[in-house]
């Protein structure tokens, strides 16, 4: 199989085209021929070596794919050789998603969405998930509640305003200038450009925000939320500020997106309900892997995807 690998970590131009051998599903795996592999931020950052997830180099990168079932391993049922699939398998070990071909565990993919190709698909999981698990499993999100959004327009974030928007929450959301109408056409309830004073003045009575960014804006954002609300980030929080959160009764949480099988079939209802929608902001060939790392960090609105 060809698959773009890194010998060294480093700029994106490490990432090259290699033939490896074709992987062989274990027990309770599935051989997937990828269709489409999703770019994150997360890759560059281990392709680069701020983020060693996976050791040192040799490794192949990527964990979102979509694909069919080419060979299914002893145990596995409910798949069958055909079957359209999508997932974010092993996060946060290799699955080497930047390949033809990759085995991946049977209990951390389920049937594509009917209703997106595999381009959409392939850009889903990772962002997906994090918004899902953000939102819902660490956020405790209801009917109701009043929602902050960070970096709205990115890949997370444009899905978290759908997914809020779907449980029925009123969603407030920030962006760039340029990026405005894009969120508001999410269905965002307001939008505030970041760049014309501080969100604090702004917004006020939020039950949850999932905030992005880390660091002083994570603290920043302890002012808008009421007593009894979440702060969800998804990157270290300090010392300091969980201290000044549970001093005004906010909890904090510190996620990190895992695989999630029911996570994965909750955002396929919502895409073929029609409630959530991936933007792919651009899609590259599979030699093109440094073309679109290099492109991810131009902070695109929505997704990057491999196709393969």
């Amino acid at each position: 199989m060809r698959a773009a690998i890194q010998n060294s970590v480093g700029g994106p131009d490490v990432l090259v085209i290699a033939n490896r051998p074709d992987p062989t599903p274990k027990a309770s795996e599935v051989l997937v021929r990828v269709k489409a592999a999703g770019i994150n931020p997360v890759d560059g950052a281990v392709r680069a070596g701020y983020y060693p997830l996976l050791g040192e180099p040799p490794f192949i990168l990527g964990w979102d794919i979509s694909g069919t079932v080419e060979a299914l391993g002893a145990g596995v049922s409910g798949f069958r050789v055909g079957d359209e699939v999508f997932g974010m398998p092993r996060f946060p070990k290799q699955a080497a998603a930047y390949a033809e071909l990759t085995a991946v565990p049977a209990d951390e993919i389920v049937l594509k969405p009917k209703r997106a190709g595999h381009l959409e698909a392939g850009a889903l999981p990772l962002a997906g998930l994090t918004a899902w698990q953000g939102l819902v499993r660490h956020g405790g999100l209801k009917s109701g509640q009043r929602v902050l959004i960070h970096a709205a327009a990115g890949g997370v974030g444009h899905l978290a305003v759908q997914i809020a928007k779907a449980h029925g929450a009123y969603v407030v959301a920030t962006a760039s200038p340029a990026k405005l109408d894009f969120v508001r056409n999410l269905g965002a309830d307001e939008v505030i450009d970041y760049t014309k004073g501080d969100f604090t003045d702004q917004v006020r009575d939020i039950d949850l925000v999932l905030e992005p960014l880390g660091g002083e804006h994570a603290e920043r954002s302890l002012k808008v939320l009421k007593r009894g609300g979440v702060l969800v980030s998804l990157l270290n929080v300090s010392d300091a500020t969980r201290g000044r959160a549970s001093a005004q009764g906010i909890r904090v949480e510190r996620m990190s997106v895992v695989p999630d099988r029911e996570g994965l079939l909750e955002l396929a209802k919502l895409i073929d309900a029609k409630k959530l929608a991936v933007h792919v902001a651009k899609s590259f060939p599979l030699d093109q892997a440094g073309a679109a790392h290099a492109f991810l960090a131009t902070k695109p609105v929505g997704k990057v995807v491999l196709s393969v």
